[in-house]
């Protein structure tokens, strides 16, 4: 596998996400509709509730605390919400300053299968099992994207121009190493009989930076989540060749799964919450409670349908046990691929 580390030409963020600003100072809802106050501590802003973002802006971590954070707001569950980027080596840089945060009840981190990836490709002091899990949120179907212009007009075309030279076709990914869209075209490398050790692999700090790169045409196809192009995929400017879940995906309407394609792979990703280690019993209920709320609201439905993504909705033991699954899954996945 090579895999090369990239910085786009030119830093775009488009759609409204990428419009947002690296910090949002979420406003304040209508007083005293709140379930939730700012009893919850934090790390010195005055109260509230801070949710982190391990990676840049305009990925797909940072789409989904800022909808979380929106719907929090506008349903009244909690009238106080920030959300701050801290990205670096893959979200292990935020997943320890979680952890380093012990009883802080007011901070929680927005992370998923590539923050589990990146700690044991990076060998990080800071393990997901270090936190307090909060709640699985959502799962994303991933996809193969190219560029509007790109030969492979099928899925079947990328696969053997690819199996016919690995070298000259470069993959995309919003990922470092061990992070979700590295992952996934490692997987379907394997999948189509290529070694992974083949792959010349493209990493860029998100899916804001990937998608200038996918536009500017510096990759030749993408593996990533689909949710974050959306607008691209609508105005014709990108194309997605197949969807790797385990079906059909309603926003896309025509696109073929790997699977209905021939290529015996389903890979998806998933996104949560975690708090860090030692809060207390309060602020976990506090939590727990207001993603219960948010996961029954309206808008938290329609924002699931808008994106694209599958409800995952999960919370206490059933979470728990879940990532200390996914953490095993991950650890050995990462050993077979030569990463760690």
């Amino acid at each position: 596998m090579r895999y090369r580390s990239r910085v786009p030409r030119r830093a775009v963020l488009r759609g409204a996400a990428g419009a947002l600003p690296p910090l949002l100072a979420a406003g304040c809802g209508p007083p005293g509709s709140a379930l939730l106050g700012s009893g919850g501590r934090d790390d010195g802003t005055g109260g509230g509730l801070r949710i982190m973002v391990p990676n840049a802006a305009g990925g797909g971590y940072d789409i989904t605390a800022r909808t979380v954070a929106r719907v929090l707001q506008e349903t009244g569950i909690t009238p106080d919400v920030q959300v701050f980027n801290l990205p670096g080596a893959g979200g292990t840089v935020g997943l320890q300053r979680v952890v380093n945060e012990r009883g802080n009840g007011g901070l929680l981190l927005q992370m998923g299968l590539g923050v589990v990836g990146a700690s044991h490709v990076a060998r990080s002091r800071a393990t997901v099992a270090s936190t307090t899990p909060i709640a699985r949120l959502a799962d994303e179907t991933g996809a193969v994207v190219v560029p509007r212009d790109s030969p492979h007009r099928t899925i079947g075309d990328l696969v053997a121009a690819w199996r016919a030279n690995p070298a000259r076709l470069t993959v995309g990914g919003g990922s470092s190493p061990g992070g979700p869209d590295h992952l996934l075209p490692m997987e379907l490398a394997r999948a189509v009989g290529i070694s992974p050790r083949r792959v010349d692999y493209a990493a860029y700090s998100g899916g804001g930076d990937l998608l200038p790169a996918l536009l500017d045409g510096d990759v030749d196809f993408a593996a990533t989540g689909f949710g974050e192009f959306l607008d691209q995929v609508d105005a014709g400017q990108l194309r997605v060749l197949a969807v790797t879940g385990a079906g059909p995906v309603d926003a896309l309407p025509g696109v073929p799964t790997l699977a209905a394609s021939g290529i015996d792979l389903v890979f998806s990703n998933w996104r949560g919450i975690v708090a860090p280690p030692g809060i207390d019993d309060a602020d976990r209920r506090r939590w727990t409670g207001a993603l219960t709320a948010l996961h029954a609201s309206p808008p938290w439905r329609a924002a699931l349908r808008r994106n694209g993504w599958s409800d995952a909705f999960a919370v206490g033991d059933t979470f728990r046990s879940f990532l200390v699954r996914q953490d095993a899954a991950v650890a050995r996945l990462v050993a077979d691929l030569g990463l760690n």
